[in-house]
Parts: C-alpha cells; sequence; structure tokens
C-alpha cells in the first residue's frame, strides 16, 4: 500500500498578497494584482505590463549576509518555505532531519544576475564577475538554501520544467513520501524573471498581453479577446506529510494530495497540441491515481493563461475526460488575478485548491467579458461562488509539452 499524503503548511508570495492569508482574501475578492511594469525602463517594449511582487520583505530568519547571495526567486522561495513550515506546527527539534526534504521548481531561475554580470564583463573585463555568479543563478539553489536555512537533510532536488516546474515538484515530493524516502517534504515552485531579457524574450514570441492602457484587464482567460498572457513572479511553497506522522502530532489538514499526473504533447516547442490528447491524458492518469472518478471532481483550478491556443486546447482536454459533465464542473484561472507565475504558478495554483477544499468557496476568472465559443465551459465568472468543494485538479502545461496535473481531496 502506498503511503498517504496530506497539505499541513502553505506559503505564499505572489502579486496579489505576500503571505496565504493576503493571498487568499485576495483571490476571493477578485483583486487583480496586475498593473503597469515597473521593474525596468520598457517604453520600447511591446508588452508593458506584469504581475510585480509589491512590499516584499524577505523572512527576518535570513541572515543578512546569505540575503545579498540570494536572488529573488530564491528569497521568495526561502520566505514562503518559512511561512509554511512555521505554518505546519513541525518543531523540527523533535524531527530527524533525514526524513525531511526539499523540493522545488522554477522555469527559469536568475536572468537578473545574468544581464548584471554581462554588462560587468563587457565593460570591465572577466576578472570583476563576481564569484557568486553561478550559485546565484542556478534553479535548485531554492531548494538548497531552504534546506540550508531550515537545517533539513532529506531528499533535495529541483524540477526545471518551464510552467509546470511547479507542480512536478509538488507530484514527485509526492511519490517520495508515497515511497517511503522522507515523511515530510518542502515543496512547490518560485520564479523572478521580470527583466529586461525575461520580458524581452517572451515578448520576441509574441506570447505576451499588449493591452497596456488598460492593465488590470489584461489577463482573461477563457475570454474572447484575450490577447496573451501577463508575466508575474512569485512562490508558492506546500509542506506535504505522510498521513500517519501528522496524525501524531495532532496537525492541522487543509487537503489530501491523492494523486499526480504527467504526460508529454511530443508536439512542438511551444504550442500545445490542438488535438489536446497529453493533457487530457494527465488529468485522467491524475484522476485514476487518486482512486477517483470524473464524478467525484468539484473544481478544476485550470492552467488558463489567457493565449488563445492554451485556453482553446484546454477546454477541449476537459471536455475529452469529463465528456457530458464538463460544463457542470467549476473551471477557474486564478492567472486572471496574479498573471503568469511561470515555474511558481503550479506552487500557487496549488495553494489556491487547498484554501478551495479547506474554505468550500472557488475563487473566480475574472476580466471574462466575452464568451469565446470556444471556450464555453464553467468559468466561474468574475465572481467567487460558495460551494462544496471535495476534489479538486490543479493543471500546469508547460513549454517542450510538458504536462502535470495534482488531485487533492478533502479529508
Amino acid at each position: 500500500m502506498k503511503r498517504r499524503v496530506v497539505v499541513t503548511g502553505l506559503g505564499v508570495i505572489s502579486p496579489v498578497g505576500n503571505n496565504k492569508d493576503e493571498f487568499w482574501s485576495a483571490l476571493i475578492k477578485g483583486k487583480n494584482g496586475v498593473g503597469p511594469l515597473t521593474s525596468f525602463d520598457c517604453k520600447d517594449y511591446d508588452s508593458r505590463v506584469a504581475g510585480e511582487i509589491k512590499n516584499f520583505v524577505p523572512h527576518p530568519f535570513i541572515p543578512k549576509k546569505e540575503l545579498r547571495r540570494m536572488e529573488k526567486f530564491v528569497q521568495f522561495a526561502v520566505t514562503a518555505a518559512k511561512e509554511a513550515f512555521d505554518d505546519s506546527g513541525i518543531d523540527i527539534t523533535k524531527e530527524d532531519p533525514f526524513n525531511i526534504g526539499v523540493l522545488v521548481g522554477s522555469g527559469i531561475g536568475s536572468l537578473r544576475i545574468i544581464e548584471e554580470q554581462y554588462k560587468i564583463i563587457l565593460e570591465k573585463g572577466p576578472s570583476r564577475i563576481t564569484p557568486f555568479l553561478i550559485p546565484m543563478l542556478i534553479v535548485n539553489m531554492a531548494s538548497g538554501h531552504i534546506s540550508i536555512m531550515l537545517n533539513v537533510k532529506g531528499p533535495n532536488s529541483c524540477t526545471t520544467t518551464a510552467c509546470a516546474a511547479g507542480s512536478h515538484a509538488i507530484g514527485n515530493a509526492f511519490r517520495i513520501i508515497q515511497n517511503g524516502d522522507a515523511d515530510v517534504m518542502i515543496t512547490g515552485g518560485t520564479e523572478s524573471c521580470i527583466t529586461a531579457l525575461g520580458v524581452g524574450g517572451f515578448c520576441a514570441l509574441r506570447a505576451l498581453s499588449t493591452r497596456n492602457d488598460a492593465p488590470e484587464k489584461a489577463s482573461r482567460p477563457f475570454d474572447k479577446n484575450r490577447d496573451g498572457f501577463v508575466i508575474a513572479e512569485g512562490s508558492g511553497i506546500v509542506i506535504l506529510e505522510e498521513y500517519e506522522h501528522a496524525k501524531k502530532r495532532n496537525a492541522k489538514i487543509y487537503a489530501e494530495l491523492a494523486g499526480f499526473g504527467m504526460s508529454g504533447d511530443g508536439y512542438h516547442m511551444t504550442a500545445p497540441d490542438p488535438s489536446a490528447e497529453s493533457p487530457a491524458r494527465c488529468m485522467a492518469n491524475a484522476i485514476k491515481d487518486a482512486g477517483m472518478k470524473t464524478e467525484d471532481i468539484s473544481y478544476i483550478n485550470a492552467h488558463g493563461t489567457s493565449t488563445y491556443l492554451n485556453d482553446k486546447v484546454e477546454t477541449l482536454a476537459i471536455k475529452k475526460v469529463f465528456n457530458d459533465r464538463a460544463k457542470k464542473i467549476a473551471v477557474s484561472s486564478t492567472k486572471s488575478m496574479t498573471g503568469h507565475l511561470l515555474g511558481a504558478a503550479g506552487g500557487v495554483e496549488f495553494v489556491a485548491c487547498c484554501l478551495a477544499i479547506k474554505n468550500d468557496i472557488i475563487p473566480p476568472t475574472i476580466n471574462y467579458e466575452t464568451p469565446d465559443p470556444d471556450c464555453d465551459l464553467d468559468y466561474v465568472p468574475n465572481t467567487a461562488r460558495k460551494e462544496k468543494v471535495n476534489v479538486t485538479l490543479s493543471n500546469s502545461l508547460g513549454f517542450g509539452g510538458h504536462n502535470a496535473t495534482l488531485c487533492a481531496k478533502k479529508l
């Protein structure tokens, strides 16, 4: 028998709130975290909107010396991890540190330090490069720093699967606990690449919204007039714990993580397969892994990026899995409020699913104004819905054709 896994702690840094309570309050109120891009001079860019983190203060338990060696994506992850760990109530002094692991995903890691240090090479030569260039830019440093700061020594890894990285991290951490290689995993996603190079690259792909005159309306998943996603940043970290371990210490439990599905499109670098076969298989695998049936699903937190192809294909995938019931299931995209956090999206959106289960409230898809004939499901338009939430799916679809789905249920 595989061991059961529950969620006992949540931590969030997001464009709509820098802790889980602010984040959840904003989501159910339909608050928008997207605004004009301020991180750099973007006047020459096609897209000038973003979901930036406001008023971020790194957790005070991080030493100032270490803080100088952490890029923002790491600072976000460590701060969210500390919140989640504290929320879990785990007493580290009573635990074997080798039974607590870390697995945090990120799509890109740091672009800022690359831009800064390349400029130094050009202006001052290679001898002036900081010795911390490589440790500051590599994606695995989020997991590394969390383990150092919390002094945990169990399985430690990372995932880098573009926009599916956070969900893959949580799913892989789930498997680690199921298989008995750890009792607790600190896991999720983190990202911060709102830089000249990051935004410029996505602009070159023509992937970003250019609704610069109305930033608050730019992220509009499933709406007929969507024109691209809004780049965003932040981190979502959860504490996964073996059920008996959590029960023994009388832990607060948000939800049970019951199933995980993966698939690959095998189709194109950036475009989803129009047949929707692979994301459909991914959802079906997660439902099967959880021992559930399609009629058990209460809510789907969609990948819902606000791009023409993604929203159309994900809608078709849901129809393939749920058939006639597809239009009866609540489906929403919290990216309408947060923007697209790339590798952090899966972590942040899984937190939203856990809170939906805990509170029996479904967050809305805001900016849904004009229905699209190709996107004709119940997207919980514009207003949160009070409704019993027993089982959720959280979808993540990444460049390269990486698909991941997490299935959580009320305990």
